[in-house]
């Protein structure tokens, strides 16, 4: 009997380690699949891919950033969603970019073969939220691996007014340098320019000719277009150079010695027959104003004074009259800016020449 007893003790020994052995078993089964999940969360999951876009945005990498599947787009892709093939990828370099803030994701939404991930971030202080479309890519063993289903880039259709050159966070820009139409370019028309979602891009001008304090404007929603419209002012410097353009021009018309100066836009009227050669001189110059006029500038019509001396015959019965008067008058103007940066001015009176 008591070798009976122990062949049962043995037994339940044997059944007790294997039971244990097995649920340590199922525990490390257990473990491992945990674990690997939490690696594909941490690594492999929707959210960590765009973290990573995130991520090298932030850090200005944008070579990274458009590597990334699902980013870069072609010419027939932009087409097909309505935006304009021809836009430029000046902007798509880490120059161009401004850096982002705390950049997290706060959601992940599966919806069929795409999920939809939400992230929040600051950009110069302005807080932002943007979502992304996500879908599966393939996969590195067991890992899955994702791609942007809609790329994260946008459109800015740029307006600059003013201005052939401007700048984009400091980095700058050549209308005729990244537009599809080069030299040939209409300086009025919105120049597309393709940037990231997230982004903050601000635009401005600061050439000798015009300047801006600039705009800023968010991009945050992916694969749209949005405006951005910029009127460049006259600097002091170019305003002051229009000045003396305009006083030589005025100066000028002065040494003729008629009583309508050719092209100029002042002169004296008599019924009379003169007895003397006018003599003209500018009692008061005109303070000029430069402001935008489409493409190009316009003086904007001011008051000046010029002053005549002239000896009139009366053909009543020739006694003679010295005429010493002012001669108010307005002067405005055309500026044409040339592709060599230079400016074309051309003085005339309030209606032209």
């Amino acid at each position: 009997m008591d070798q009976e007893a122990g062949v049962r003790d043995g037994r339940r020994g044997l059944a007790f380690d294997l039971t244990m052995l097995a649920v340590v078993g199922v525990l490390l089964i257990a473990a491992v699949i945990a674990a690997v999940g939490a690696m594909q969360q941490q690594f492999y999951s929707p959210s960590a891919f765009v973290e990573r876009y995130l991520s090298a945005l932030s850090a200005g990498r944008a070579v990274e950033a458009l590597a990334l599947p699902g980013v870069a787009v072609d010419s027939a892709e932009l087409e097909a969603a309505g935006l304009p093939a021809t836009a430029s990828e000046a902007l798509l370099r880490s120059a161009a970019l401004a850096p982002l803030e705390d950049a997290r994701v706060v959601s992940q939404q599966p919806d069929g073969d795409v999920t939809h991930v939400t992230v929040e971030y600051e950009a110069a202080g302005h807080g932002g939220t943007t979502t992304f479309d996500v879908e599966r890519d393939g996969s590195i063993g067991i890992a899955p691996t994702w791609r942007f289903a809609t790329s994260p880039l946008a459109v800015m259709d740029l307006e600059v007014r003013g201005s052939m050159q401007f700048a984009v966070n400091g980095f700058e820009v050549d209308k005729r340098q990244v537009s599809a139409d080069g030299v040939e370019v209409d300086p009025l028309a919105p120049l597309p320019m393709l940037v990231f979602s997230p982004g903050l891009y601000a635009v401005s001008v600061d050439t000798a000719i015009s300047a801006t304090p600039g705009v800023a404007v968010l991009s945050d929603s992916p694969f749209h277009r949005f405006p951005v419209a910029v009127q460049a002012e006259a600097t002091d410097e170019f305003v002051a150079v229009v000045q003396d353009k305009v006083e030589e021009f005025l100066t000028s018309c002065a040494t003729q010695e008629v009583l309508q100066p050719t092209a100029c836009p002042f002169g004296y009227y008599v019924q009379d027959r003169i007895d003397s050669l006018p003599a003209w001189s500018i009692a008061r110059q005109p303070t000029v104003q430069v402001e935008p006029d489409g493409a190009g500038w316009k003086i904007v019509p001011s008051e000046a004074v010029a002053h005549i001396e002239v000896d009139i015959r009366s053909l009543f019965d020739g006694s003679i009259t010295q005429v010493s008067e002012d001669v108010p008058f307005l002067v405005g103007g055309e500026i044409d800016v040339q592709p060599d940066g230079t400016a074309s001015i051309m003085v005339s009176g309030p209606d032209g020449p």
